[in-house]
């Protein structure tokens, strides 16, 4: 069945295009503002003394707490997927996680000490859960099949997300080092205020899609459902109560139970009845795809935690007479991002039929992520700020590198690998991948200290290039499941 697009389809030009694009880019890009703004000043706010306007945890207790944060962010994902689709639709959905997310941030700038930390992250966390996923869909519910705008709507849209990556450390670190750390969380509040009143105003152009619900839950098992979050943050509050769940074993914690949900996932469509023998063998194709991709995300995520870490502590910041908030360097990757995916997209259009398929492309990201932090070691062992920015900034572009070979396929992948019956939950698992990864990274972050760095960068490096290796053994093997797919 042909669906019909929210305006008309036209020639494929970049300036036309659906007028509620706009609106998704303007949530989309204030979003990431706030998100990536808001998400190094809060490490810096968990471990910087108290003296220094900080809270005094240990940089293990900090980075765990990122890496928790992160993981609960895309494990939520699934979530608001899921209350968009059963619940309330994707119009609903955005603006109330929108209205959460500026909540989140607000109780950061305004509530101090660690009660406005655990209110603001919370409502984060669920705010999140409900705006990433559904904003990308609401997108692809803007265009009708084969509407030819539709691929350059998604790059305006993806354009828009890394310039609000990008802006965003940019204007909390100046807020955070000039004024104040809650200063810091009070842009990122701002931002997203923006983006909430861009929301309002241009929601009636999203299309009749976005106001429907498309599978709705039968009344009895709403009661049903919201018995069960309950229970769970019950468990959750119990736990931490008791001692169980510490602030140094959450991100350990998280990615115990993102893993568990990930085997769950794959069990359940491995036995399956509606999954036919061939799409079986491409579910089994797409495992060690799926675990280098864990391996991927818990190296790359660390750019939020040991590569900030390593600015604000290991780096010369005093640039022309200025003095350089460490933030900055988490503008880095999205200024690359803008920068290297035209070329790759050219790149990848004029190699035609010899483009690497995308397990090539998943192991030149994982060897480039691990030669990323080797990199690191000409520099260890040299005592206190003294390393050049620059340098950090080559190896953030090879962390760039890395994320651009494989985060475009990923999507595609789980689409184009996914048994009929289980569409959405293999969307699911990419999130889930990503969930795990930035659990691990914010697990791993707690074994880093300028002392023994060149043991970490080296570990995790030929870590990383021990399991690039291992999957490049598998190449063959998972081609022939994965029976033509690219």
């Amino acid at each position: 069945m042909t669906t019909t697009s929210a305006d008309p389809a036209g020639p494929a030009r970049i300036v036309d295009q659906p007028r509620g694009l706009a609106t998704l880019v303007g949530i989309g890009l204030w979003e990431r503002f706030s998100f990536y703004g808001m998400q190094v000043v809060l490490l810096y706010y968990l471990f910087f003394s108290v003296a220094e306007g900080g809270l005094g945890l240990s940089k293990a207790e900090a980075t765990s707490v990122i890496g928790a944060y992160g993981g609960l962010v895309y494990l939520s994902t699934v979530i608001g997927g899921w209350v968009a689709d059963r619940l309330l639709g994707s119009e609903r959905t955005l603006f109330l996680s929108a209205m959460l997310i500026m909540l989140g941030h607000v109780a950061l700038a305004v509530v101090p000490g660690f009660t406005g930390v655990w209110i603001g992250l919370a409502l984060l966390v669920v705010g999140s859960g409900g705006q990433v996923g559904n904003v990308t869909s609401s997108v692809g519910h803007l265009y009708g099949q084969g509407d030819r705008r539709r691929d350059n709507g998604f790059l305006l849209f993806y354009m828009g997300l890394n310039v609000g990556a990008l802006a965003g450390p940019l204007l909390t670190g100046l807020a955070r080092t000039r004024l104040g750390f809650h200063y810091g969380f009070g842009i990122a509040a701002i931002g997203m205020a923006i983006g909430l009143v861009l929301l309002f105003g241009g929601r009636r152009h999203l299309g009749p899609r976005g106001r429907s619900v498309p599978d709705p839950l039968p009344r009895s098992a709403i009661a049903k459902a919201g018995g069960t979050a309950v229970g769970v943050l019950l468990l959750v509050a119990l736990a931490a109560t008791a001692g169980v769940l510490t602030i140094r074993h959450l991100a350990t914690a998280i990615t115990v139970v993102v893993l568990a949900v990930i085997v769950g996932y794959f069990a359940t469509m491995l036995r399956s009845a509606k999954v036919s023998p061939a799409e079986r063998r491409r579910v089994y194709g797409l495992i060690p795809m799926f675990l280098i991709n864990c391996v991927f995300w818990a190296l790359y995520q660390q750019q939020f935690t040991v590569v900030q870490i390593y600015a604000a502590t290991r780096v010369d910041l005093h640039v022309l007479g200025f003095a350089m908030p460490p933030e900055f360097f988490s503008s880095a990757v999205p200024f690359f991002v803008i920068l290297l995916t035209p070329m790759l997209v050219s790149l990848w259009s004029r190699a035609g039929s010899r483009e690497p398929s995308t397990p090539v492309k998943f192991l030149a990201g994982v060897v480039l992520i691990g030669l990323s932090f080797l990199l690191f070691l000409p520099m260890a062992g040299s005592g206190g700020a003294v390393n050049p920015p620059l340098a950090l900034a080559g190896i953030l572009l090879v962390f760039t590198l890395a994320e651009l070979f494989v985060s475009p396929v990923q999507l595609a992948l789980s689409t184009e690998l996914a048994p009929k019956a289980f569409q959405t939950q293999t969307v699911a698992l990419l999130f889930l991948s990503t969930a795990a990864g930035s659990a691990a990274s914010g697990m791993l972050a707690g074994f880093y200290s300028p002392e023994r760095e060149g043991a970490y960068f080296s570990t995790l490096g030929l870590a990383s290039l021990a399991a690039a290796v291992l999957f490049a053994t598998t190449l063959r093997w998972v081609k022939s499941m994965v029976n033509g797919a690219r």
